[in-house]
């Protein structure tokens, strides 16, 4: 069974070796069944066309990874917070978390974005690796919950 520790510093890897493009450890992080979704919670933005992704199998995750990367602020630092298992049978558990993201702006972090990440990680020999790993990024301006319009 996936332990709530060992997801928790697997995020952590994953946001580290993303953030600094240690592409030589993206691989090993993803089942070569693996499936990646990116979007914005609007769809309304100026870059739905830069943040978009429905690619599965690893070749496909990893080379969309990269070219997103290749396009991003450097440095970023990207947090994961609030990291917890919803569900878990053997060697799979699914996972929620959010993430904030910043950027450095005039010498100093500045927020950049923030999003809710789902996914489902599956242990391969005693390994870690994302089956499925869901971004969506917060776009929606928040207002009072009990003025919005729940669907």
């Amino acid at each position: 069974m996936i332990q709530p520790a060992d997801l928790q510093q697997f995020l952590s890897h994953w946001w580290y070796a993303y953030d600094n493009a240690i592409y030589e450890e993206w691989p090993a992080m993803f089942t070569e069944d693996a499936h990646f979704v990116c979007r914005t919670d609007t769809g309304r933005t100026d870059y739905e066309e830069f943040v978009r992704a429905d690619v599965s199998g690893r070749d496909e995750v990893l080379a969309w990874q990269r070219t997103h990367r290749m396009g991003s602020p450097s440095p970023l630092r990207h947090c994961a917070e609030n990291v917890h298992i919803t569900s878990s049978e053997g060697d799979e558990a699914e996972f929620r978390s959010y993430i904030w993201v910043t950027q450095i702006a005039g010498g100093a972090p500045s927020p950049l974005s923030t999003a809710r990440v789902t996914g489902r990680v599956r242990s391969e020999g005693g390994v870690l690796g994302f089956v499925e790993l869901v971004v969506v990024l917060d776009t929606e301006d928040s207002t009072v919950l009990g003025d919005r319009r729940i669907s």
